[in-house]
Parts: structure tokens; sequence; C-alpha cells
């Protein structure tokens, strides 16, 4: 097994709207899942790479990084704009952040408290407002801002997918 490949993923957005309320619900319990993945882990684990990758603890802080985004494109959606700010693929935000140098407690610690403004910002929208939509400039067609939700989903699991496989690769059992 590899480390999972972001960018090669495609994305379905034809689920209907009523499935809102489970999508908030993935996207809530991302902390947890982060803690629950590495409390047993070595801490010297959570700062080594596998190659050219991230660390756990990089992946964990990439997480925190990205909130900002997804709380401008809800911004966005709120705007009524028709295409969604593009994200920094460089991720540069992550790399000079140095998040292995930080406390993992303090990173999410962090990441918790934006991941909750985030969902507090969503979980009471009504069916028109969760049914707007705006082009996400990577994928490039609409999306309604249901799926855009689902996409952070999606990209939590992605993350911790690849938290799962570099502490696996380490000898986490």
């Amino acid at each position: 097994m590899k480390e999972p490949d972001w960018f090669g993923r495609g994305f379905d957005f034809s689920f209907p709207a009523s499935y809102f309320p489970y999508v908030v619900e993935r996207v809530r319990g991302t902390p947890a899942r982060i803690e629950e993945l590495i409390a047993d882990c070595d801490p010297a684990i959570l700062t080594t790479q596998v190659g050219e990758g991230w660390s756990i603890q990089e992946h964990a802080g990439h997480l925190l990084d990205l909130d900002e985004l997804h709380v401008g494109r809800l911004d966005d959606f709120m705007a009524g704009t028709d295409t969604l700010r593009a994200a920094d693929l460089t991720n540069r935000k992550t790399y000079e952040a140095n998040h292995n140098a930080a406390s993992i407690d303090d990173l999410l610690r962090e990441f918790r408290a934006a991941r909750k403004e985030f969902v507090e910002r969503v979980e009471d929208l009504d069916e028109e407002q969760v049914t707007q939509t705006a082009i996400h400039p990577r994928v490039g067609k609409p999306m309604r801002l249901i799926d855009l939700v689902y996409f952070v989903a999606e990209h939590d699991d992605h993350h911790l997918a690849s938290i799962t496989y570099i502490a696996k690769t380490l000898g986490r059992k």
C-alpha cells in the first residue's frame, strides 16, 4: 500500500441535499478522529517523514491551515460569488508553518477550535443556502455548499488515511 493521492481523486456531487446533516457530522468529527489515530503513537513518530511526504504532525497542521480557506469559501457562498476562492496548491502556509516544531496538543486544540467555528457556521443552514452553487476553481465545475462541506470531509479523510499509512509504515500496529 502507498500513501493516498488527493489530486488523483474524482468527485461525484449528485447526492441529495437531505444528506447535509451526515456530511456535517463527518466534518465535526475530524478532530476527535485525529486524536484517536495518534493516541498510541510514540511521539517521535509524529514528526517523522516517510520519503518526501509530510509527517503525521504536518498532516494535522495542514488541516488546521486549510480551515481558513474553508471559512473563506463559506463567505464566498454567502456573498453569492460565481467562483469560490482558490486554494494555494503549493501549500506554502503548511510548509512555512514548521508544524513539526509545534506541540501536537497545541495543534490539535487549535484545529478543534477552528473546526468548531466552521461547523457552527454551517450546521443550521437551510436547504436554500445548502444548495447555492459556485464554481470550484480546481474541480472546474459547479459545487453546492453541501458539496463544499462534503469536499472538506473527503479532504479530511484523505489526510486521516495518510496519517494511518505513515503510522503503520513507521511501526505502529
